[in-house]
């Protein structure tokens, strides 16, 4: 049964294959975390499209959009925004910083200081900022999208695990395959496509997007296997760090996200399997040895998927099939 979210969906990824070629993937993931109004953080090198996957998420959706490039010298207040003293006024008025917005890109997260990736916390957890003893409400929806180098790390300030803890999920955008590489030359061989993007949904059908998940049902077994998944990476002997109760609740919103996009009112267990490397790798914390035996996050989760009996489908017979 196709329904309201598989339809919005379906209009934002046709229209944004117009810019990304062969990130269908990437995209589709994009759309549950803005479902889940969680935070998005790509890992990858530059160059492969993270910044075109932002402006023209923003553009199909008619959202406000905001770019901040991390220095080392940005300051909270370049975030969050400052009051300034209007003489004419004889008062302060505030002047808001462009993490007021629907949609912010934040790139090179990890070039920015400890103190100054704390001035997102607030607006990541809470979709509120304060500044000057004032608290100012963000409007929804509120998507961050944050991009970190994998390549450099000199003059970077690696993000603490509670921080990390606020991204739903750590993607990666990969290379084009040759085909698609020659794809992107054609298409860019006049003008930039992303100056024919226009937006395919307003703001009042994402709102109904987002609320959509609470309509989509989880058979008592998955999630008592989505638990299993989450208790394993505490115990595990590789890990010294397993995944919070944030991690099972964004597992669990995320499984009803994907569900509804792909045209179903039900999860099944693959939905569970798919997502759990991208929301729950960068959760965990694996133990210096297991670290120079080359093991890391990915690797466990895939071996904890693996380890964890799927429910049977006499397990499921009563989801609504």
């Amino acid at each position: 049964m196709q329904g309201l979210a598989y339809e919005i969906a379906t209009r934002i990824k046709k229209n944004i294959s117009q810019v990304l070629v062969g990130k269908e993937d990437v995209l589709e993931l994009v759309l549950v975390a803005l479902g889940c109004e969680g935070h998005v953080l790509i890992e990858d090198v530059p160059g492969v499209g993270k910044t075109m996957l932002a402006r023209a998420l923003a553009l199909s959706m008619d959202l406000s959009f905001s770019r901040i490039q991390c220095t080392p010298d940005l300051l909270p207040t370049d975030i969050t925004g400052v009051s300034v003293f209007d003489q004419r006024q004889a008062e302060f008025r505030f002047r808001p910083g462009p993490i007021i917005s629907n949609l912010l890109l934040v790139d090179e997260i990890n070039r920015a200081t400890p103190r100054t990736q704390s001035g997102l916390l607030e607006a990541m957890g809470e979709k509120q900022v304060t500044v000057d003893g004032k608290t100012i409400m963000l409007e929804k929806p509120f998507l961050v999208l944050a991009t970190e180098n994998p390549i450099e790390f000199e003059g970077t300030f690696p993000l603490p695990e509670a921080q990390l803890d606020r991204f739903l999920m750590r993607l990666k955008m990969g290379y084009p395959s040759p085909a698609q590489e020659i794809e992107i030359l054609s298409r860019l061989e006049t003008e930039h496509p992303i100056n024919r993007i226009n937006a395919v949904v307003n703001r009042k059908e994402v709102l109904e997007f987002i609320n959509n998940k609470k309509s989509i049902f989880m058979e008592e077994s998955l999630r008592t296997y989505l638990v299993q998944i989450i208790h394993k990476t505490r115990t595990h002997n590789d890990l010294s760090l397993g995944a919070s109760p944030r991690g099972s609740i964004a597992l669990f919103d995320a499984a009803r996200v994907l569900a509804a996009i792909r045209g179903r009112n039900f999860v099944i267990p693959e939905d569970i399997k798919y997502l759990a490397p991208f929301i729950l790798a960068h959760r965990i914390s694996v133990t210096p040895e297991a670290a120079i035996r080359g093991i890391d996050g990915d690797y466990v989760i895939r071996e904890i998927l693996q380890n964890t009996p799927v429910p049977t489908e006499e397990a499921l017979k009563e989801s609504p099939v």
